[in-house]
């Protein structure tokens, strides 16, 4: 028996290698740039020990008023995936967001709640630094895909609650003015331990912490909803295999019966964020429709 145990978790560990080093081989395209926008390329957001917390932030060109932010967050299970992965910010640039696009500790440096901690800090970086990056600090979106999801939502659900915010206090007035939910886990305990899907990704990442019901339920966004949320829109296909479909209907019921602000777009036989092109160019004309509607955008 402890032999059986011993090759699995020799296999668990090779396979995240092979996924980490596979994801530090790839080359990416760099991010196209509307004209007067800059790049500020691997910002060190946090340090954790050895470990150093990046981010890209892209600038839109400066004027005298503060212009929105979309932080946004990889997926990849907690366990792999790089932020150069992602490049899709042109609907934001049109509208002149700026974007900041972050890492955190996989599932191989640190299991949870590290990833959450190095969310939060991004998120108070950038309310630190925001006269310097002129940054409207009550124009915040938080935006992730799958475990990216998961870290977006519970980052914003937080607001001013600091029990993941270790490594970056002194920040009280911490305010999101929006999520963007993209097929996010938001269930930890039912997503590692449910009937329908059992997640090892998830279990992997809660690492010792897996029985400890107590403890999934504080890295589970659902258990945060109340009425003083932020808007949030969700994405999910209902066919699914990674993320139950559910995960979302569960949020969305909770955040109507809170009278929090959401939107719930359903991919009919949407799988897990492989949505054709049209698709996703009719998401995020919708994503933005959403974050103008919000009172907090057509303020002056």
């Amino acid at each position: 028996m402890k032999k059986i145990v011993f090759v699995f978790a020799l296999f668990f560990v090779f396979k995240q290698m092979q996924a980490q080093v596979t994801d530090s081989v790839t080359t990416y395209k760099p991010v196209e740039l509307p004209a007067g926008f800059t790049a500020h390329l691997n910002v060190v957001y946090t340090k954790v020990n050895d470990w150093e917390g990046k981010m890209d932030i892209y600038l839109p060109p400066k004027d005298n008023k503060p212009t929105p932010v979309v932080i946004n967050i990889h997926g990849g299970g907690w366990n792999h995936g790089v932020k150069e992965s992602q490049t899709g910010f042109s609907t934001f640039f049109k509208a002149g967001f700026a974007v900041a696009n972050i890492e955190y500790r996989l599932t191989g440096q640190a299991t949870a709640p590290a990833a959450v901690e190095d969310a939060r800090c991004a998120l108070i970086y950038l309310i630190k630094n925001a006269p310097a990056l002129n940054i409207d600090v009550n124009k915040i979106v938080l935006m992730g895909g799958s475990a990216g999801g998961h870290l977006a939502l519970l980052a914003g659900l937080l607001g001013n609650n600091h029990i993941f915010d270790t490594h970056c206090k002194g920040v009280e007035n911490i305010k999101v003015a929006a999520i963007i939910d993209k097929y996010g886990v938001t269930d930890i305990w039912e997503n590692g331990n449910g009937k329908v899907l059992k997640s090892k990704s998830a279990r992997n990442w809660l690492g010792d912490k897996a029985a400890d019901k107590d403890f999934v339920t504080s890295v589970s966004p659902i258990n945060y909803v109340d009425k003083n949320c932020p808007p949030v829109f969700i994405v999910h296909g209902d066919a699914d295999p990674t993320v139950p479909y559910q995960q979302s209907v569960n949020l969305h019921k909770k955040l109507v019966a809170a009278g929090v602000k959401t939107e719930f777009i359903t991919v009919e036989g949407g799988l897990h964020g492989k949505f054709e092109r049209e698709k996703n160019s009719e998401i995020n004309k919708a994503i933005m429709a959403f974050i103008k509607s919000i009172p907090a955008f057509n303020s002056k």
